[in-house]
């Protein structure tokens, strides 16, 4: 019987509520199935470790995290430290050295939820956002010089490189081609951003024609944000710069109901290193404490985790029982516009993985 060693790592804010939430959601998922188990190995990094330690986690934090076989990741970020210091120091300091280059984000409207996009009921908005998630806008490379003084300069510097690109279209136009619309749609800022954007369209149709049966076309990140608006039915498969795709990401959440429900996931398609699964909601440190946390996208993402394990079986199953409890208003937390809690979203579901029939 195969097991999984799981890094589960709350972080900050309501990431150790949802993390614990998603741990015991997963424990019903292995002992209902009976053909796996998972071990579990809890990780205080975060912001209570910067306040102890002056780090966001260990120097080899990425290394101790390669003996897993997956992470478990639930947000990152405190009120009363700069956000570039807590995502720096810990979870891109976790993606870019165990290259994680492949962020994928579905997003669909789960049935119970309503979309605040008045002519979608459901199936009109079924979208799978690809994210370069290795360097672009994030890739870590500037500085500043003259600090304080009149002649201050500030520099980020986006790096594409040929090969970054060309992995990333590549996972994509692969994930496209396994769904059945067989529909990829390539984010550019090509008109303005003359050079690395121009080599990723020129990348996307030099991998483009090693998938023919996938049809693609390209879009500009502004006008893409209208057509996730107006024509949802139009896109199926996206695929993005890192600072394109986190902002079309958390839109394409809010269409789908709340971040509350939208996971994601942190692949190393080569797996020479554990993928990272969070849910997208961030730390959301006005309702820390209060039980209110919703926990649907971190047991969304924990289906994402059992897949990408081998275990698809117990990834159906687990979604099936989100969705039956997401079918009831009684269940929804109060992102949704109801008065559920944590604790009765996490038991629904527990009760329904052990009642599904399959």
């Amino acid at each position: 019987m195969p097991s999984y060693r799981i890094a589960a790592m709350g972080g900050d804010g309501i990431g150790p509520e949802v993390i614990a939430a998603g741990v015991e959601v997963l424990k019903v998922c292995a002992e209902r199935d009976g053909g796996f188990t998972l071990e579990f190995t809890d990780f205080d990094w975060g912001s209570d470790y910067y306040r102890r330690h002056g780090v966001m986690m260990p120097a080899d934090g990425a290394d101790r995290l390669r003996a897993y076989d997956a992470i478990l990741f639930g947000a990152v970020g405190a009120p009363d430290i700069p956000d570039h210091v807590t995502l720096w120091g810990l979870r891109l300091s976790i993606c870019q050295p165990l290259d994680q280059y492949a962020n994928v984000r579905p997003t669909r409207v789960l049935p119970g939820i309503t979309s605040p996009l008045r002519n979608v009921s459901g199936p009109e908005l079924d979208w799978v956002i690809v994210r370069e998630n290795s360097e672009g806008e994030y890739s870590g490379v500037g500085g500043r010089a003259h600090k304080g003084l009149p002649i201050e300069v500030a520099q980020d510097v986006s790096i594409m490189t040929r090969a970054g690109v060309q992995r990333i279209m590549r996972y994509a136009f692969r994930l496209a081609q396994s769904r059945p619309r067989k529909l990829l749609t390539v984010v550019t800022k090509s008109n303005a951003q003359r050079h690395a954007m121009v080599m990723w369209d020129e990348i996307a149709a030099e991998v483009a024609a090693e998938f023919p049966d996938v049809t693609w076309d390209k879009m500009l990140v502004d006008a893409m944000t209208m057509r996730m608006v107006i024509r949802p039915q139009t896109l199926d498969t996206i695929v993005a710069s890192n600072l394109h795709a986190d902002i079309l990401s958390d839109l394409a959440a809010a269409l789908a109901g709340s971040l509350g429900i939208a996971p994601t996931a942190n692949i190393n398609p080569e797996r020479d290193a554990p993928s990272m699964f969070e849910p997208i909601h961030g730390s959301a440190f006005d309702i820390t404490g209060k039980g209110i946390a919703n926990p649907v996208a971190t047991f969304w993402t924990a289906s994402m985790m059992l897949e990408h394990l081998g275990e698809p079986a117990a990834a159906a199953r687990l979604m099936k029982a989100v969705e039956r409890v997401t079918a009831d208003p009684a269940l929804h937390t109060p992102d949704l516009g109801g008065r559920a809690t944590t604790r009765q979203v996490t038991d629904a579901v527990c009760e329904a993985l052990r009642q599904a029939n399959d």
